[in-house]
């Protein structure tokens, strides 16, 4: 081994992998060098991204157990959970249609050389923070003939089902009862009715504040109803319920975790079509609030959807909101597929917020929220218009939904970037990445009055 790295055969690049067969001294018959970079930028974040492009290349080459050796400063709970979080997340394939399927590693093992505090505690939390992001995945990548609002209310039931959370689906009729109009004008077009999904964990200590509300968008086909897309990638849009599932995810979590507080999810599932019964462009909406918004691109549904669940979250007593939406193209052209952009009414909320994504390694970056932003809504007709224009389309459309949370902290993320691979990575498959599945579960775990 020193050989090959003096040769430059080995140059200690992140990810770069060296398979090597039968070394001395070792009972394995296949040992794996995994790049890890520069020592003084190695952490646990870069450990989760190492160890899971390493399962991705040993499970490419038929390889069914690996054990890794954590040892020195490496041995950390910090660690353990970043590996097995890795070992996990780079396990995922999106193969759930295919009839033949891609060998998986079906035992990994951490070893530690330190006799550190917590570690079983900590493989537990990574094997739970890992498997909920990967039902985020999996959820996500449901074709949208099999994932329809009904269905991804079943699956939420049957999550809830499972992991002990309470769970309440709101039909038409009772959104319709409640004055859901913004929501409701968004699914008319479509032959799937609509439904709000609920899951509320509450903690043993019966504690009722605060009350974090966490909030997905749940578009599980968005055509952009009459105001339609382009055909090319339209097949990407049954990823416009990312936001959705990775709420769905982190509540898997949360469930299992405990954290010290309330925490309620709240899921509008809809299908955006065109036809006979479709909202317009010029339609005027009331939402749950009493605001009336008009529709100029029924294609900026996302916000319609979620500005009545927020106003919901606030009735039910949520005291904190924090939503996640697939919402904007113009997020992608502002930062690319690598940060997803952060927007907050509240410093306080934000300033959780960040400690929880820079724990988690969930790169985000704050946007602007100038008042003079707000004015673009301006409509002659009604109290907003639900597009701003292009110029600042992501922060006119973050400012349409703080229009309805108000004085509530709130934080928008819009992971319309980052809630999905175009092309497979060393660390991950192609398809959805669970985004921000760690840091929503790292906010609710780690909350401190």
């Amino acid at each position: 081994m020193p050989l090959a790295y003096e040769s430059g055969e080995i140059s200690g690049k992140s990810m770069e992998m060296t398979l090597l067969h039968r070394v001395a001294g070792f009972r394995a018959g296949r040992l794996l060098l995994a790049g890890a970079g520069k020592r003084e930028r190695f952490a646990a974040n870069e450990l989760r991204t190492v160890i899971s492009a390493a399962v991705r290349h040993l499970k490419g080459r038929k390889i069914k157990e690996a054990t890794l050796s954590l040892d020195g400063g490496y041995s950390t709970s910090e660690h353990v959970t970043a590996a097995v979080e890795g070992a996990i997340i780079g396990n995922f394939e999106p193969e759930a249609f295919k009839t033949e399927k891609s060998g998986l590693i079906e035992s990994f093992t951490v070893n530690v050389t330190a006799d550190n505090p917590g570690l079983d505690e900590a493989l537990e939390r990574g094997r739970i923070i890992g498997e909920a992001q990967n039902f985020a995945r999996e959820v996500a990548n449901e074709p949208p003939n099999q994932l329809t609002p009904i269905a991804m209310a079943a699956r939420a039931r049957a999550m809830a089902e499972q992991f002990g959370l309470a769970c309440e689906v709101l039909d038409q009729d009772h959104m319709k009862q409640l004055g859901m109009g913004a929501l409701l004008g968004v699914a008319q077009g479509s032959a799937e009715p609509p439904v709000l999904i609920l899951l509320r964990y509450t903690p043993e200590s019966g504690r009722k504040s605060p009350h974090l509300g966490l909030v997905g968008k749940g578009v599980t086909f968005d055509t952009g109803g009459i105001s339609i897309k382009p055909a090319a990638d339209m097949d990407k849009m049954k990823f416009d319920m990312a936001g959705g599932a990775a709420v769905m995810g982190a509540m898997q979590a949360i469930a299992q975790l405990k954290p010290p507080i309330p925490v309620t999810a709240l899921i509008p599932a809809v299908e955006n079509m065109p036809g006979g019964r479709a909202q317009r462009p010029g339609d005027i909406v009331k939402s749950l609030s009493g605001k009336t918004v008009e529709i100029l691109n029924t294609d900026a549904e996302g916000r319609l959807i979620l500005c009545d669940a927020i106003t919901y979250a606030k009735q039910i007593g949520c005291t904190h909101l924090v939503d996640a939406a697939t919402l904007t193209g113009a997020i992608v052209v502002a930062l690319g597929h690598l940060n997803t952009g952060v927007f907050s009414s509240d410093a306080a909320l934000l300033d959780r917020w960040t400690h929880a994504s820079q724990a988690q390694g969930e790169k985000m970056w704050q946007m602007p929220m100038d008042e003079e932003y707000k004015e673009a809504l301006k409509s002659v007709n009604a109290d907003l218009q639900n597009i701003g224009g292009r110029p600042g389309g992501s922060i006119t459309a973050a400012w349409f939904l703080r229009e309805f949370a108000g004085e509530t902290p709130w934080l928008h993320l819009d992971i319309a970037g980052t809630a999905s691979l175009d092309d497979a990575k060393p660390w991950m498959a192609k398809g959805p990445t669970g985004v921000p599945v760690r840091s929503f579960v790292h906010l609710a775990v780690n909350w401190k009055d």
